[in-house]
C-alpha cells in the first residue's frame, strides 16, 4: 500500500504530522479519525517509511525506564490525549537514544495501522508477555489507561523490592568483599615472607600453613591457569542453567539456600498471585493467565506448580486443591483461594493474598541483615581461624624447637 502523509488536529487544537499507509486518502482519512484525530490535509508521499535503527530483537532498557514509560503513558491516557499524542510527547522526554527510536517507530507503526499492542509486539527484550497481553486487554475493553496504570503498578512494585533486596544485603557484600581482598593479601604478601622463615628448618609445616602456600602459589604463578578455568566454569554452569533441567535444579537448590531460599519463595508467590488477580481484573482468559503467570514467576519450581494448576482448569477443576496439593502454599492462602471461587471473587482474593506476601517480604527484607549477621559471623570466625593457624602453627613449632 502507498504511504500518506498527513497533517492533523487533535481535540485540543494541536496539530500533528506523521506518515500512514492505505489504500487511498479517504482510508487514511478514517484511521484518523478513528484515532480521535481532524483531517486536515493528506497527500501521497514518495518516500518510504524509515525503518528502524536498532534490531527490536536485542534492544534493551533499564527498568527503571520502562516503568516510567508505562507510568507516564497511564497518566496521558487519563487525561484523555490520544495514543499518538501521547506517545510523541514520551519520545521528547526520552533520555535513552534507543529507547527514543523504539518510541519513533511504535509511532509510526500506529500510524501505518497497527494496534499499540501490536507496535509493542516488535520489541520482546523490553516488552514481555504480560506488558503485551495486558495492553492488548486494555485497548479491547476500551479500558487502556485502567490497564496501564495496573501494569505500571505491578512494575513500580517489582522495582521497590529489587531497591529494597539491594540495599538489605549491600553490608554483607561489603563484608565479604572486605574478607577476600584480606584474604588474597595475606596469602601473596604475607605468608610467602614466613614461608622463607620456616623453610631454614626441617620441621613439617602444618596443613593449614601448607594450604595457604599452595594457594599463594596457584594465585602468583598459576593466575592465567585460574583465570581460564574461571572462565570455563561460568560458561558451563550458565550452559546447563539455560537447559529445562539445569534451570529447575538451580531454582530448586536457591529456594532451599538459608534465608533467601523462604524470600525467593514468597517473592514467587506474591508475584504470581498479584499478577494472576491484575489479569482477572483485566478481563484475560484464565487458561492464557496461568501461561503468563508461569513464564513470570522467575523461578522453575513455582512454574511447574502454576502449570499443575493450568492442568487442573483444563480438566475442569478448581485452582485451589492443585495450590494445596504443591506444598508451596500455606493452609491460609489455599483457604482464601477456595473462598474466591466460592463466591466467584478470586481476583479480589488473589490480590489479599499477594498482599498477605507482601507483608511477610517486608518483614524478611526489614529484618535481613539481622538474619544474615549470624551465618556471616560463622563464616568470617572460621576465615580468621583458618588464616590465624596457617600462620601462627609453625610459629608455635619453631619455638618447640627453640626450647630444646
Amino acid at each position: 500500500m502507498p504511504n500518506y502523509q498527513y497533517k492533523s488536529r487533535d481535540k485540543f487544537g494541536k496539530e500533528a504530522r506523521g506518515l500512514m499507509e492505505g489504500e487511498d486518502e479517504n482510508s487514511v482519512a478514517q484511521k484518523l479519525i478513528q484515532m480521535g484525530f481532524t483531517p486536515v490535509s493528506i497527500t501521497e508521499a514518495r518516500e518510504a517509511i524509515r525503518g528502524p535503527k536498532f534490531s527490536g530483537s536485542s534492544i534493551r532498557v533499564k527498568f527503571s525506564e520502562l516503568n516510567m514509560f508505562t507510568r507516564q503513558l497511564a497518566t496521558l491516557q487519563k487525561a484523555g490525549l490520544p495514543i499518538l499524542l501521547s506517545l510523541n510527547a514520551l519520545r521528547e522526554q526520552a533520555q535513552n537514544k534507543a529507547f527514543k527510536e523504539v518510541i519513533s517507530q511504535i509511532i509510526r507503526d500506529i500510524e501505518s495501522g497497527a494496534s499499540l499492542s501490536g507496535a509493542l509486539e516488535k520489541y520482546p527484550k523490553i516488552f514481555n508477555s504480560l506488558y503485551l497481553n495486558m495492553v492488548s486487554s486494555g485497548e479491547a475493553s476500551g479500558r487502556l489507561d485502567e490497564v496501564l496504570e495496573r501494569l505500571a503498578n505491578l512494575s513500580e512494585h517489582d522495582e521497590t523490592i529489587r531497591l529494597r533486596i539491594k540495599s538489605a544485603t549491600r553490608y554483607p557484600i561489603i563484608v565479604v568483599i572486605a574478607m577476600a581482598i584480606g584474604f588474597v593479601v595475606l596469602t601473596v604478601l604475607v605468608v610467602p615472607r614466613y614461608a622463607k622463615i620456616y623453610e631454614q628448618y626441617a620441621k613439617a609445616l602444618p596443613l593449614p600453613t601448607q594450604i595457604l602456600l599452595g594457594i599463594n602459589y596457584a594465585v602468583t604463578k598459576l593466575w592465567w591457569l585460574l583465570i581460564i578455568t574461571g572462565i570455563a566454569a561460568n560458561f558451563i554452569f550458565k550452559q546447563y542453567i539455560s537447559t529445562k533441567i539445569g534451570r529447575f535444579s538451580w531454582d530448586s537448590f536457591k529456594l532451599k539456600v538459608p534465608v533467601f531460599g523462604p524470600l525467593l519463595l514468597k517473592l514467587s508467590i506474591s508475584r504470581f498471585t498479584r499478577i494472576t488477580g491484575t489479569l482477572m481484573k483485566s478481563g484475560i482468559p484464565i487458561l492464557k493467565i496461568l501461561d503468563i503467570a508461569s513464564g513470570s514467576t522467575g523461578n522453575e519450581v513455582v512454574a511447574k506448580a502454576v502449570t499443575n494448576i493450568k492442568n487442573n482448569v483444563m480438566e475442569g477443576k478448581g485452582i485451589a486443591a492443585p495450590m494445596k496439593v504443591s506444598g508451596l502454599f500455606p493452609p491460609i492462602v489455599t483457604q482464601m483461594v477456595s473462598v474466591g471461587e466460592d463466591t466467584g471473587k478470586l481476583d479480589v482474593l488473589l490480590i489479599h493474598v499477594a498482599n498477605y506476601y507482601d507483608e511477610q517480604v517486608d518483614y524478611t527484607i526489614n529484618n535481613l541483615t539481622s538474619l544474615i549477621e549470624p551465618i556471616l559471623i560463622f563464616v568470617l570466625g572460621l576465615g580468621v581461624l583458618f588464616m590465624a593457624l596457617g600462620i601462627f602453627l609453625p610459629m608455635w613449632n619453631l619455638m618447640s624447637i627453640f626450647k630444646r
